[in-house]
């Protein structure tokens, strides 16, 4: 059985004194300890919110760049392949004008020749046809 005497009233100052000397010697630092792990793990939080936001724009900017930059090889390629295609009809035109002339002047000295060759044969036909003649009849043409 429970007696209500001085007794009570000294371990009632003595869960008190226990109280004050665990909240000085074991709480206190510890709430400190807790609290500053606390700010740490929250500052560690908001430095990566402020990385991942600083890679978020980074990544945006990269992407713009890189958006950029194909814009810019198309461009570029597009304007090659024009320059080409004119450089290769420049070049065609030229060789179709070059050929075009060689030809005409084979074909004028074909001419040229074909009558050379027209007039020798023709002089010849004359000549084999007067040595036929003559030695069909046996006798010289006048």
């Amino acid at each position: 059985m429970i007696s209500v005497d001085w007794t009570l009233g000294l371990q009632f100052l003595n869960f008190i004194i226990l109280l004050l000397i665990l909240n000085k010697l074991l709480y206190r630092p510890l709430m400190k300890i807790i609290n500053e792990r606390r700010e740490a793990i929250e500052g560690s939080h908001a430095t990566a919110k402020e990385l991942e936001i600083a890679i978020d724009e980074k990544m945006r900017r990269y992407q713009q760049q890189l958006n950029d930059a194909k814009v810019l090889a198309n461009d570029e390629r597009n304007q090659l392949q024009k320059a080409a295609a004119d450089e290769e009809a420049k070049l065609l035109s030229e060789a179709n004008g070059k050929s075009a002339a060689q030809l005409q002047i084979i074909k004028q000295q074909v001419a040229v020749e074909a009558k050379k060759a027209s007039n020798t044969l023709k002089s010849e036909a004359e000549s084999l046809a007067e040595k036929i003649a003559t030695k069909i009849l046996g006798r010289e043409l006048a």
